[in-house]
This record gives C-alpha cells, structure tokens and sequence, in this order.
C-alpha cells in the first residue's frame, strides 16, 4: 500500500511540475521542432541571389523533386555549370575593371572566396584545371529540414500535384541563408491536407489523405 501512495504521490508531482513549467514559458515544446533552424553552410549560398534575383527554378539544383523521395542536395558539378566561367558576383568584376581602367592596366581575373571553396572541392588549380598535388574533398553541406525517422515525406507526391516548394520551405527567395520557416508538426502537416482536399491545389481537386498509414507505417 505504501509503495502504491508513493508511486502516486510521484505522479502527480511529476504532473505538478509540468503544469507550473508550461505556465512559467507559456508552451509546450515538443521533441523535434527545428523551426528558426538556419545553421552556417560551408559555403556561403545564397538563396536570394539564386532563387530570387536570378530566378533559377529550384528543380534545376535539387532535381531528384520530382522523381525521387528526397529532392537531393545538388553535386558540386552542378555548380560548376555556371561556376567554371562566373567566377565572381558582377559587382566585384566591375569594380575590377574600373580599377584597371585608372591604373591604366588589364583587368584581373577576379575569384570570390566561397566560389574559391567550390574550385578546391574539386581539386583545381588558379587556371581551373585539376591540380595534381590537390586533394577531391566533398561539400559537407548542412541539413535544414529533418524530419523524424518515423515520418515518411515523398517530395514527388508533392511536387507532381502541384505543391509550391514554398508551401514547406517558405519564401526561399528571399533567403540569404536557408533557414526552416514551419514547424513541419503532424500538426501543420494534416491542416495542410485538409485544405487541398477541400480547396485543392493550384487549379487541382486532390484527395490528401490524413490517414495515419499515410505517413508513418
């Protein structure tokens, strides 16, 4: 009996506890809610540059959006598409050139330091051939959205309905460094489904299901 009052009398401290913890903050944090993440990259990319002011759609570097479970962080050679002859923001290389013009000389070649980080991931030398005393050394990229392990996200079932990548993203465009905009809750998720089912998604009637087995089997 003693072991019984005691068991109870814990519980309910424990309870206690918890109530004047939820009145001193105000909420309940709940495991796994990551939103305001924004962790420094290796590289300093910057969304509102690539998304926003040059418009690049963001399939072209994370193109596995549409075919695959993960969009995919892009290759380092994807970078290089553009990379290998923009070697600078247009800025820097005009300042350059004007730089020469009074010093009556030709202009530099101009390399930004964190395009400079892109050319030694792959090993290249000034000229951006390969240099054979460099080391190859991955990107090692940072994670933004985690979802946990008990959760099942299919970017195609999103993507191929029509979902902006802003819907789970947020405003990308605008974003110096990525950042995680929602909470990404079960939550946020089903009010999600509800609304396409009952608005549907850019001109589209969906059938979103909230089943549990949807996301978590």
């Amino acid at each position: 009996m003693n072991s019984r009052i005691l068991t109870m009398s814990l519980g309910v401290a424990v309870v206690l506890v918890g109530l004047m913890t939820l009145d001193a903050v105000g909420t309940w944090p709940l495991p796994g809610i990551q939103q305001g993440y924004e962790p420094v990259q290796p590289i300093a990319y910057s969304h509102l540059l690539h998304a926003g002011e040059l418009q690049i759609d963001c399939q072209y570097c994370h193109s596995g959006a549409e075919t695959s479970r993960h969009a995919g962080i892009p290759a380092a050679n994807v970078c290089m598409n553009c990379h290998k002859f923009i070697t600078a923001p247009l800025g820097a290389i005009r300042a350059e050139d004007e730089l020469a013009q009074k010093e009556n000389r030709r202009s530099k070649e101009v390399v930004s330091p964190e395009i400079a980080k892109i050319y030694a991931a792959f090993g290249l030398g000034e000229s951006r051939e390969p240099d054979a005393g460099a080391e190859t050394q991955p990107i090692e990229w940072i994670k933004v959205h985690n979802l946990p392990d008990y959760v099942y996200f299919d970017h195609r079932a999103h993507v191929n309905v029509g979902v902006r990548c802003q819907t789970c993203h947020g405003p990308v465009e605008t974003m110096e460094r990525m950042r995680q905009a929602e909470n990404l809750t079960m939550g946020w998720c089903v009010n999600c489904h509800r609304d396409a089912t009952e608005n549907g998604i850019a001109g589209r009637t969906v059938d979103a299901s909230i089943d549990c087995t949807t996301c978590h089997y």
